[in-house]
């Protein structure tokens, strides 16, 4: 493993333990040449996803790239970082296991959506308002809407 901080391949592990839910196993590391400390992350691929872009070019499957997005819906939100890396693993995991090699952008964005929607409102509609190209005030009415009739429901659901 390369270290971040002067890219020496000379590193060793220091501790390794499985993540909350053991879906990876987080290593800590040491730089052998600068005495730098790091933690890496060891995940199971279930297998090679190729993203199709909308203007139907083919790139490799990012999952940093994609916890980025999902971080970014979730700035200043008090969400625990353990749950959003839960998050991410649950939706590259539904990834690799519904589709094939190949996946398409508007599967991932609706996704991601899903799990956003069950994981922090404000986030789901930050990531909707990208994904969806937002343009007006009447977008974001309509996505709150959406959530605002969802929560009206679940209480009376719950009443019997």
């Amino acid at each position: 493993m390369r270290c971040p901080s002067c890219a020496s391949l000379d590193t060793q592990v220091k501790d390794s333990r499985p993540t909350e839910d053991s879906a990876a196993i987080r290593r800590r590391r040491l730089c052998l040449s600068c005495g730098f400390r790091f933690t890496t992350f060891e995940r199971v691929q279930l297998r090679e996803l190729v993203v199709i872009k909308r203007n139907g070019r083919r790139v490799p499957f990012d999952r940093d790239k994609l916890a980025r997005s999902v971080e970014i819906a979730l700035r200043k939100r008090n969400v625990d970082p353990e749950r959003v890396e839960q998050t991410v693993s649950k939706i590259v995991r539904d990834l690799e296991c519904f589709c094939k090699n190949a996946v398409t952008t508007e599967t991932i964005g609706e996704t991601v959506m899903a799990h956003l929607r069950e994981l922090d409102d404000v986030a789901y509609v930050r990531f909707a308002s990208v994904y969806r190209n937002f343009r007006e005030a009447k977008d974001f009415e309509r996505v709150l809407g959406e959530l605002s009739g969802e929560e009206e429901a679940t209480p009376a659901q719950g009443r019997k």
